[in-house]
């Protein structure tokens, strides 16, 4: 499907939607269009590897991103994004129709996607979109929650095998949560930045 039909279903369920082909592109805009904020993170590999929350912190009072961190650390950083005025993760799919599919284990990704800041931007690779709301549940548990559980080394079948969610009951289980955006919430800006490369899992 051509990516302007995704980004006009994005439309039609009220999220500002944009397209930029690569992701230097897509911080360049991001960068241009948050300045002199506090600024949050949901922890996510695609904002890491574009090296967003560096390019950030160039122009904002304070920038907060819990992905390279752990314990403590990270806790602080989380909560901290939680009270920025903006934040930005990413999602582990994308439907054709219009809708953003993601997987926590802590809640903060999710937690600081749906209240309380100014603007949340979703910024995904184009390899995320599936035909379906279905096709997207299953790819963020079988593929986006595998890959990530086997990253991290977690005690699950699934990091273990390597192959598909199974549904488990480990405590180190990473999909603890799965948070579908139908709709753009009534009381937040929210906008999704496709990119046109493969980013993220």
């Amino acid at each position: 499907m051509p990516y302007e039909q995704f980004l006009k279903n994005l439309r039609a369920n009220r999220f500002e939607a944009s397209y930029f082909p690569t992701a230097a592109e897509a911080v360049d805009y991001l960068c241009a269009a948050i300045r002199g904020k506090t600024v949050g993170f949901g922890d996510s590999h695609t904002l890491l590897a574009m090296n967003a929350a560096e390019r950030l912190r160039a122009h904002n009072t304070a920038v907060y991103d819990p992905t390279p961190l752990s314990g403590d650390a990270f806790k602080e950083a989380a909560d901290k994004a939680m009270t920025a005025q903006v934040f930005l993760l990413s999602v582990n799919a994308a439907a054709e129709t219009g809708e953003l599919v993601n997987i926590d284990s802590s809640g903060n990704r999710v937690a600081g996607s749906l209240w309380g800041h100014e603007k949340v931007y979703f910024v995904f690779g184009a390899n995320k979109i599936e035909p379906t709301l279905e096709r997207a549940i299953w790819r963020a548990r079988n593929v986006a929650a595998v890959t990530n559980a086997s990253r991290f080394g977690f005690r699950t079948p699934c990091a273990a095998k390597g192959d598909r969610c199974y549904n488990c009951a480990s405590p180190d289980r990473i999909c603890n949560t799965l948070c579908v955006y139908m709709k753009k919430e009534k009381s937040m800006d929210m906008e999704a930045v496709l990119i046109g490369e493969e980013l993220g899992y």
